[in-house]
């Protein structure tokens, strides 16, 4: 989990670095695509954050978790927290405050769109 101080002056760059990563673009998307499909069961947004929601089968979650940790890696303006109830592994994300953060938050929000999840449409 990355956590900046709005406060403090630290401010990360607002870019989305994938060159260290062990899977490329394409690979990521996919698997977003698999996630989404298979245990997508909502999602939230407000000002400054959003939630994905997850069924929580076995293996959801610990899958969330490294994927939301990998995406953290690549986009360290992302402020990410991965929690889970009794049926929903709950993945939290918000930005710093900065007008281009927002925007690729809100690209990230609509991603099950872009991927053409049905029913995920919405919010």
């Amino acid at each position: 989990m990355n956590h900046f101080a709005p406060d403090s002056g630290e401010r990360p760059p607002v870019a989305c670095d994938m060159s260290t990563a062990q899977d490329t673009p394409a690979e990521r998307l996919d698997e977003y695509r698999r996630l989404f499909t298979g245990f997508l069961v909502g999602r939230e947004r407000s000002a400054a954050a959003i939630r994905f929601r997850f069924r929580a089968d076995p293996g959801i979650e610990p899958w969330v978790r490294d994927l939301a940790a990998r995406e953290n890696a690549c986009c360290a303006f992302f402020d990410v927290a991965v929690t889970r109830t009794d049926h929903e592994v709950l993945w939290d994300v918000s930005v710093i405050d900065d007008a281009m953060a927002r925007m690729i938050l809100a690209d990230f929000y609509r991603l099950p769109d872009a991927l053409a999840i049905p029913g995920t449409a919405g919010g």
